[in-house]
């Protein structure tokens, strides 16, 4: 029995190509029950695993960054306690891939996708996102293609125009070859042009090939968010990658939207040669863990003073 439930001839069109939304049971495996995510909190590799709260006095154009927590010794129950109850956001990085009854459902998740949308996809990455009814997902572009699958409470997906206005090629090139750099600038004004989708348990959903988007919780929230590389993301990526040096060597006005197919694949071969010369900055850069969960404070977030992430 397919996990996608309401996939049409329409869904397939559109797929990948605008924004969309479509129905499935991940509800019905039983792996997202507060006991099943008890029990993955408990056995989940900690390297694999983020538990953030939100900068209470972010950079306005940056608003809703993330905090690094510190969780060692800190039960499952407790963590799922705090994100039901505070600023919490936890990124339980690839359950889908490293547990077997994850990557089970992952690969069916997959395998109805490829069936239903003619679309063959690589190397599907799977996290599970668990976070309180205050979470905000800041405003970013993915540099792969992805899906989220929302499973419990109401999420708002705020999702914009792929131009040079809500993510402009400079940007996009500092993105790509700094590891340190993961959000947007962002503008509130910019809401007015967004695409919003309220989703509801059961419901997931997908959007062009790196549009900027943001995520507003509305409860707590259980999600699973996907990702994959295509040809056209690998192809963008390398290609932005030696756009960022022409721009930043020669002083050269590089435009990935103006080039033809030609003129991609010619520099995307630039770009993957420049990655191997480390023209891309290495992700070695400290995180610095800025609190701790406590279960004996409203809120369980204690701030702490900065020190390196070693766990």
């Amino acid at each position: 029995m397919s996990l996608l439930t309401d996939w049409t001839d329409t869904h397939s069109k559109k797929f990948q190509k605008e924004v969309l939304t479509f129905g499935h049971d991940l509800e019905s495996t039983g792996l997202f029950t507060d006991e099943a995510l008890i029990k993955l909190l408990e056995k989940h590799p900690s390297e694999q695993l983020d538990v953030c709260s939100m900068d209470e006095n972010p950079d306005p154009r940056y608003p809703n960054q993330f905090l690094t927590g510190d969780f060692r010794g800190v039960p499952g129950e407790t963590l799922l306690a705090a994100a039901k109850a505070g600023r919490i956001w936890i990124n339980v990085r690839k359950a889908m891939n490293i547990h077997p009854e994850y990557k089970s459902v992952l690969d069916k998740m997959y395998g109805n996708l490829a069936e239903k949308s003619g679309c063959k996809v690589y190397n599907a990455n799977g996290g599970i996102l668990i976070s309180s009814p205050i979470s905000q997902t800041p405003y970013h572009f993915d540099k792969t293609q992805t899906l989220l699958w929302h499973i419990r409470g109401k999420k708002r997906v705020y999702v914009y125009p792929l131009t040079q206005k809500f993510i402009s090629d400079e940007n996009y090139e500092a993105i790509i070859t700094n590891a340190l750099i993961d959000d947007l600038p962002y503008h509130s004004d910019y809401d007015k042009e967004a695409i919003i989708v309220d989703l509801q348990p059961g419901q997931a959903a997908c959007w062009e090939l790196n549009a900027p988007h943001r995520v507003d919780n509305q409860s707590f929230c259980v999600s699973v968010t996907t990702e994959y590389s295509t040809r056209e993301s690998g192809i963008k990526n390398a290609n932005m990658i030696a756009n960022a040096a022409l721009r930043s060597k020669f002083g050269a006005s590089p435009s990935y939207s103006d080039d033809g197919e030609l003129k991609r694949l010619l520099k995307s071969g630039l770009g993957v040669a420049l990655r191997k010369m480390g023209f891309v900055a290495g992700n070695n850069a400290p995180d610095m863990v800025k609190f701790k969960i406590d279960p004996n404070v409203e809120g369980f977030v204690v701030p702490t003073e900065p020190y390196t992430r070693d766990f």
